[in-house]
């Protein structure tokens, strides 16, 4: 069973939560197109960190960890903007927020060691 830490595990839940929670969005224009627009970053995090582990070398695993940061990012902006515009509560998001926040540390702290260490080894 996976760990309730382990990027794997947050990588998917973070795009199960969003398709979950874009469900209850209201149906107006502006919501249909912010949650077309955070369904395929949430989810592209997760189709992305499954592909790091298939990079062939380091150079290629930090582009790939690299698409991971920039799509979880995205995301955290998409639920912004939908806070940040009254479409939906901050306590509605919170939890979501929380875990792309936590992926988003992961990644970037991953990132740091495999770009500093010469030694790193990413299979």
């Amino acid at each position: 069973m996976e760990q309730k830490t382990d990027l794997n595990y947050l990588t998917k839940k973070l795009g199960i939560e969003v398709i979950k929670f874009t469900s209850t969005l209201p149906h107006n224009l502006p919501s249909k197109i912010i949650a077309n627009q955070i369904i395929k970053s949430s989810t592209s995090v997760g189709a992305n960190y499954r592909s790091v582990y298939r990079a062939r070398s380091k150079a290629e695993f930090i582009a790939k960890l690299g698409l991971v940061e920039e799509e979880t990012d995205e995301t955290l902006y998409w639920l912004e903007i939908l806070q940040e515009t009254g479409i939906v509560s901050e306590t509605s998001i919170k939890e979501i927020y929380l875990i792309a926040k936590q992926i988003l540390a992961m990644t970037i702290a991953s990132l740091k060691t495999a770009k500093k260490n010469p030694k790193f080894r990413y299979k």
